[in-house]
């Protein structure tokens, strides 16, 4: 189903100043220690993530994401299901303070359409 055209717009102007990162790309900065977030909805969720990743959905990342990740240079990726939501997330990470933050390219979807690790 296509996203309404303001979303799609939305989320086009945060994608022109974020970085967006391929699902093995993110996997191979995982397996180096980048912090995985999740900002799918719970019930997203629990149905399945990526192997190691934590749980923020968008509605509270900003809210909680000083306790998680109190330093803003640590290097995070976040994904939602098809790489729209974390993009604006990632955008407003950005205007938080934190240097070092990517969006899922596809989100969830393309991290299991390339095979890897699911819990």
């Amino acid at each position: 189903m296509p996203h309404p055209p303001r979303f799609e717009q939305l989320t086009a102007d945060a994608k022109t100043r974020i970085k967006e990162i391929s699902a093995t790309d993110a996997y191979e900065q995982q397996k180096q220690g980048v912090l995985i977030i999740d900002t799918r909805e719970a019930d997203e969720f629990a149905a399945g993530h990526a192997v190691g990743a934590i749980h923020l959905s968008k509605g509270v990342v900003e809210l909680k994401i000083e306790p998680t990740v109190p330093d803003t240079a640590t290097p995070v990726i976040c994904y939602c299901g098809g790489g729209y939501r974390s993009a604006l997330v990632v955008d407003n990470l950005q205007k938080m303070g934190y240097t070092n933050v990517q969006s899922l390219a596809g989100g969830y979807k393309a991290w299991k359409a390339a095979g890897l690790p699911v819990e």
